[in-house]
């Protein structure tokens, strides 16, 4: 995300999904950041400017991804202090970063607030409608379809154990 003065943040999420279809929907939250307002950067320049972009981390970009981690002011620019790459977006005005195999140019729909058992524990819910698509080439099969297997993407399992998406952890079942 970028906030209005075109600080950018950058921020890995563990409760990231699509939700559905028609329209393209994505969703993440958020719990309480350290900011005044209580806040994460994501959220706070989101819901002030309604747009951001998601990016498929990957097993080469971890370290990265990891590094984005950091809580810090909000003046930070994170994409830099990551050493990852920003590139425009052709339709928000958030960048993408290079080295994903996959951008998610999104549009801002709604917040939705997850109460928690404390202050500390709750949580606020983005939904994004997906406006833009960016699939790198070398990730698409003769057939159309993405090549998750070559992406070797990345995702939280918790704590502080990640999975890696490849040859041996994907597997196929015909629906009924």
């Amino acid at each position: 995300s970028s906030d209005k003065s075109g600080i950018h943040n950058l921020a890995p999420y563990s409760f990231f999904n699509a939700v559905c279809y028609s329209p393209p929907t994505v969703m993440f939250s958020g719990g309480v950041g350290s900011a005044a307002d209580g806040l994460k950067d994501s959220v706070r320049n989101i819901e002030e400017t309604g747009e951001f972009v998601c990016n498929l981390a990957t097993w080469d970009t971890r370290e990265q991804m990891n590094k984005s981690s950091e809580a810090l002011p909000p003046e930070s620019d994170e994409i830099s202090l990551s050493g990852l790459t920003p590139i425009p977006s052709e339709i928000v005005n958030v960048p993408r970063i290079k080295e994903a195999p996959v951008h998610l140019e999104c549009r801002y729909l709604k917040s939705v607030d997850i109460p928690g058992w404390s202050k500390a524990d709750a949580y606020r819910v983005i939904f994004g409608e997906v406006v833009g698509v960016h699939i790198k080439d070398e990730f698409i099969t003769e057939q159309g379809l993405v090549d998750v297997v070559k992406m070797l993407a990345i995702g939280r399992l918790g704590y502080d154990n990640y999975t890696r998406v490849d040859g041996e952890s994907i597997f196929s079942m015909d629906r009924p």
